[in-house]
């Protein structure tokens, strides 16, 4: 099955945050804290949304950095994605 986002939608798949940290301590599962580096997967046509023109500025492929609690978290075929608007999306990550 195939998600395809209206207007100013985004969905992205959450990247696995690394389990070490830099002085090597490993932490169990219910210490990390949610990923915020997700890759864009499906992005919407963009087009006019609540009167003002949205213009989408990200692409299938780009690494981007997210707000903290921003999106709807959906399972599709077993696969985990979030789904949210462009505009919370903080910035490309290269």
């Amino acid at each position: 099955m195939n998600i395809k986002p209206l207007a100013d939608r985004v969905v992205i798949k959450m990247l696995e945050s690394e389990e070490t940290t830099k002085s090597g301590i490993v932490l169990p599962g219910t210490a990390k804290e949610k990923p915020q580096v997700a890759e864009v997967v499906a992005v919407g046509p963009g087009g006019v949304v609540d009167g003002q023109q949205v213009v989408m500025e990200v692409a299938v492929g780009d690494k981007v950095l997210i707000s903290k609690y921003a999106g709807t978290e959906v399972k599709v075929d077993d696969q985990e994605y979030t789904i949210l608007e462009q505009k919370n999306i903080l910035a490309k990550v290269e």
